[in-house]
């Protein structure tokens, strides 16, 4: 995906993420949840923060994984599995996180404006 320097929105600092954790940071007018993978060559992926299962912002404070070599996020009330790279539920497809194209420019984490991606490599 291509964007031009002016579609990024800057949303933190690489140096605030926690590796194989889950940090919320604000992008405009939403909360978003932003994991730094290890497994994936520390690559950063970043997906809403609001659980549409539970109704509240809570995805940055689940538990990290993976299944099947897909990294996943656990919701910390409902334990079900919301993929990292596309924002699927595992366990139910009629609930979906929205996926934000990412990138690492030095030290600053940034977001394109629009509500989709896989992430990039830090």
């Amino acid at each position: 995906m291509t964007q031009s320097d002016n579609n990024w929105t800057t949303i933190g600092r690489l140096s605030d993420l926690v590796v194989g954790s889950g940090v919320g940071a604000r992008y405009r007018d939403r909360q978003v949840a932003v994991f730094l993978i290890p497994e994936l060559d520390d690559r950063v992926l970043v997906v809403d923060n609001y659980c549409p299962i539970s109704g509240v912002n809570i995805i940055a404070r689940g538990i990290v994984g993976d299944i099947q070599g897909e990294p996943v996020v656990a919701t910390p009330l409902y334990k079900k599995h919301f993929s990292l790279l596309d924002g699927r539920c595992i366990e139910d497809d009629s609930h979906q996180l929205a996926t934000y194209a990412v990138r690492v420019d030095g030290d600053e984490v940034q977001v394109a404006e629009s509500a989709e991606g896989t992430g990039a490599a830090a």
